[in-house]
């Protein structure tokens, strides 16, 4: 298992070819209905309106937080931006997040276009958004230099990083400017980085504490990048950077008050995901034996998988191995007092609410709304509450297509990658087990395929040979090596 990164590139086209061709066998949506952008571009000349049921009176004017937002480079999409300031019992956290509710209106146009999407959907060349452009990289989008309503959370953490009260509020922000991570990290190590970036370090070394503390599983597996080089495509492994892991702590800690607040209020939609069985766990212990990996009895899965390091061929089998452990991941809907009765997601180790990312997931928008009933002590809006009962489908049925996308896009890049290397021997790691297969991950390029041979020890580095290249089919055929030269 591997996460994949989508980095914007210029044109190749007889890639793209390949792309579109995926793109319409996925059904992925290339244009929206005139109807949506129509309502698009109204609310774009109307501005941010309040949604059905809100009595906020007045958004609270925070353009004096000293905001900036991190996000890959080309990022137009930006649903959030932070700032913190230092307190005398910790920190304050200021995350500014898009107000969709104040720009898609409820059994519109646009509404019922993004439940039928569900999330934006990233391919190398283009993106499918979940809203049109007027409103996704436009007036709802957290530009920099731009006055934007936005919804402020405001968290207040102590010393070690632990949540001490959260609340939410419509608002009317200005993001300062929008940097990528590379940007943000380079600045990081100069003497003289903004405080902003230095709180962003130091908060979110507290919360990933604040992780090993809950026993929260943290897999540090290898990432395919699709990147641009000399006008192609090109598959490569790129390890995050630590600004990225500190970003999305901001993410977690907001998740993790929404969802304490959903609880107490009685109305929610939670991301939850169950423990690993108990026979997975002792499948793992077994694989670390056989890699001659230590795994003392009285240490936990997530303890152990927080420290393997993805560059040691053995501990990266038995990382690939781990994440067996982080299945089932839904949603769960609750309302009228219901509390469920498993709400944990396991991963976290804590309960956990989707709600920082409502311009690329349709669900954020509706958990927010009633986030902001909850806070100010009245009832959620009737809408949004109607609408839990079917988000966790919509979000199931997003999450599957987009699943699909990625591993076509990948598998048609692995194999455009190898097409001409027929023969050629590759140094690679036995990483996992795929039906009756070992699976490879190929050193360089950024392959990873299945071998028909199941035979092969994980951990083990091997050198594997190009077989057979179909592109069209999204298709390679490796096998091992017979001699040190291929022969």
């Amino acid at each position: 298992m591997v996460s994949t990164r989508f980095a914007p590139c210029p044109p190749d086209h007889t890639l793209v070819a390949g792309f579109d061709r995926i793109r319409a066998d996925l059904e992925v949506p290339d244009s929206f209905p005139p109807a949506v952008e129509r309502e698009a571009d109204e609310v774009s000349r109307r501005g941010p309106e309040l949604p059905p049921d809100a009595d906020d009176r007045e958004r609270v004017d925070h353009r004096g937080i000293e905001l900036v937002s991190i996000d890959p480079p080309g990022s137009r999409d930006i649903d959030q931006a932070f700032s913190a300031t230092r307190t005398k019992r910790g920190y304050l956290v200021h995350y500014a997040i898009a107000d969709l509710g104040s720009f898609v209106a409820p059994g519109g146009a646009i509404d019922r276009e993004s439940r039928e999407r569900g999330v934006t959907l990233y391919s190398p060349d283009e993106r499918a958004s979940l809203h049109p452009d007027a409103i996704n990289h436009g007036i709802a989008s957290l530009l920099p230099g731009e006055d934007r309503a936005a919804l402020m959370w405001s968290i207040d953490i102590d010393h070690d990083g632990a949540i001490l009260a959260a609340r939410i509020e419509r608002s009317l922000v200005r993001n300062r400017e929008a940097i990528t991570y590379r940007e943000a990290q380079t600045r990081l190590a100069r003497p003289d980085a903004p405080e902003t970036l230095r709180l962003l370090r130091e908060i979110g070394r507290l919360r990933e504490e604040q992780e090993r503390i809950r026993h929260a599983v943290s897999l540090r597996l290898p990432a395919q990048e699709i990147t641009a080089t000399d006008d192609t495509y090109e598959l490569t492994y790129d390890e995050s950077l630590p600004i990225e892991g500190w970003n999305a702590q901001i993410s977690l800690l907001t998740g993790i008050a929404a969802a304490a607040i959903m609880i107490e209020g009685g109305t929610g939609l939670l991301r939850t995901l169950p423990r690993p069985p108990r026979d997975t766990i002792a499948e793992l212990r077994a694989i670390a034996r056989g890699l001659h990996i230590g795994w003392d009895s009285q240490v936990g899965y997530a303890e152990r998988v927080r420290e393997l390091d993805p560059t040691i061929p053995n501990e990266a089998a038995l990382l690939s191995a781990a994440a067996r452990g982080l299945r089932g991941a839904g949603y769960l809907a609750f309302h009228d007092g219901g509390l469920p009765s498993r709400p944990e997601h396991s991963a976290i180790a804590s309960t956990y609410a989707h709600v920082t990312a409502p311009l690329r997931r349709v669900c954020d928008r509706f958990a927010n709304e009633i986030l902001l009933a909850q806070v100010a002590d009245r009832r959620p809006p009737s809408w949004a509450v109607e609408a839990l009962d079917e988000l966790p489908e919509i979000m199931g049925r997003a999450r599957n297509r987009d699943g699909r996308l990625e591993r076509a896009l990948l598998d048609y890049l692995e194999a455009t990658t190898l097409a001409g290397r027929e023969g050629a021997v590759l140094d690679a790691v036995v990483t996992g087990r795929r039906d009756d297969a070992a699976v490879v991950q190929v050193l360089e390029p950024a392959v990873i395929a299945p071998i028909d041979d199941d035979t092969l020890p994980l951990g083990e580095r091997i050198r594997v040979q190009v077989l057979a290249v179909d592109v069209d089919a999204g298709r390679v055929v490796l096998d091992r090596a017979r001699s040190a030269d291929g022969e």
